[in-house]
C-alpha cells in the first residue's frame, strides 16, 4: 500500500519524468465499499501505485485507465459492487478516471493522519516500530541524539528523522516543536533522559498521552519522583507504563512494536480515551 504523501510525490515524479498515467480516484461512495472517498491510485502501462481496495473491482479499474493512456479526456464510471462486479460489500461508488497531464497532484487534498507521534529512540524497539508506521498514515517525528542509530535506508516522507546531537537537554528541547495533540512515546537508551523527557512532555497539558517504555517498577520509580517535584494527579494520568495493547505479551522488539502500534491505533479511534 502507498499512502497518501508517497503516492502525491510519485504522481508528481512522473509528471516531471512525462511518464504516462491515469489516476483513479474513488469520486463517491455509498454503504459498504472496500475504500472511501478520496482515495487514489496511479496507473501506468506496467505499473501500479496505490490501490483502491483490491478484488475485482481493482483488476477492473486497472484495466480501463491502461485502455485511457495516452488519452487527454476525463471520464467517470458508477459501480454497484454487487450487480456490476459480483462483490459482496453491497454498497456503491464513482470512480474518476483523470490522464495524468490533466491532474495536479500539489493540489490534492491530503487525508488527515491517524495521529501525530514524538517518537523518541533509535534503538532496537524504535527501528521495529518506525518499520510498522511506514505502511501507517501518521505523522512521526523519530528522535535521537546519536545519528548512528538511525538506519541508513531512505524513510517514507511522513517520518521525519531528526538528530539533536550535543546534551541531552538538546533533545529534551525539541518537546517544544511538538504540535499539539501530539503521542509521545519515549524508549531512549538512558533512563535519566527518560525521566527528562517525561518531565517535559507531562508539563504539557496539550501533550494527552505520554508513553514510556519499561516496567511497573520503573513506573513506580518515576512517578515518586514527579510527585517530588510537584507533578500532579490530572498530569500524572497521562503517563502509560508499561506500554503496549494490553494481552500481547513478549519482550522482543517486534512483538513490543505491535502491542504499541496497536495501542496507538486504539488511541487515535478512541478519541484519547485509552
Amino acid at each position: 500500500m502507498t499512502l497518501p504523501l508517497a503516492l502525491r510525490a510519485t504522481a508528481m515524479q512522473w509528471q516531471q519524468d512525462q511518464r504516462a498515467g491515469v489516476v483513479v480516484e474513488v469520486q463517491a461512495h455509498q454503504g459498504s465499499v472496500p475504500r472511501e472517498a478520496g482515495t487514489r491510485m496511479l496507473v501506468g502501462a506496467g505499473e501500479v501505485i496505490g490501490t483502491i481496495g483490491g478484488g475485482h473491482l481493482e483488476l477492473q479499474a486497472i484495466a480501463r485507465a491502461r485502455a485511457l493512456l495516452g488519452a487527454e479526456q476525463a471520464e467517470t464510471q458508477r459501480l454497484a459492487l454487487g450487480p456490476s462486479l459480483g462483490q459482496c460489500c453491497g454498497g456503491a461508488l464513482t470512480l474518476a478516471y483523470t490522464p495524468l497531464t490533466l491532474s495536479d497532484p500539489k493540489a490534492w487534498a491530503m487525508p488527515a493522519p491517524r495521529f501525530h507521534l514524538e517518537l523518541f529512540g533509535a534503538g532496537h524497539v524504535g527501528r521495529a516500530i518506525v518499520r510498522l508506521l511506514a505502511g501507517i498514515d501518521c505523522r512521526v517525528r523519530w528522535l535521537d541524539e546519536r545519528e548512528a542509530e538511525f538506519p541508513d535506508d531512505p524513510l517514507p516522507p511522513h517520518i521525519e528523522r531528526v538528530c539533536a546531537e550535543g546534551l541531552p537537554a538538546e533533545l529534551t528541547a525539541e518537546l517544544r516543536h511538538s504540535p499539539p495533540g501530539a503521542r509521545v512515546l519515549i524508549l531512549t537508551h538512558s533512563h535519566d533522559l527518560d525521566l527528562a523527557l517525561t518531565e517535559a512532555a507531562l508539563a504539557r497539558p496539550d501533550l494527552p498521552w505520554v508513553g514510556l517504555i519499561g516496567s511497573a517498577t520503573k513506573r513506580a520509580r518515576f512517578l515518586h519522583r514527579l510527585e517530588a517535584k510537584g507533578y500532579q494527579a490530572p498530569q500524572l494520568q497521562r503517563l502509560h507504563c508499561p506500554i503496549g495493547l494490553a494481552g500481547i505479551t513478549g519482550k522482543e522488539p517486534e512483538v513490543i512494536a505491535v502491542a504499541v502500534v496497536a495501542q496507538l491505533l486504539l488511541l487515535s479511534t478512541d478519541h484519547g480515551h485509552l
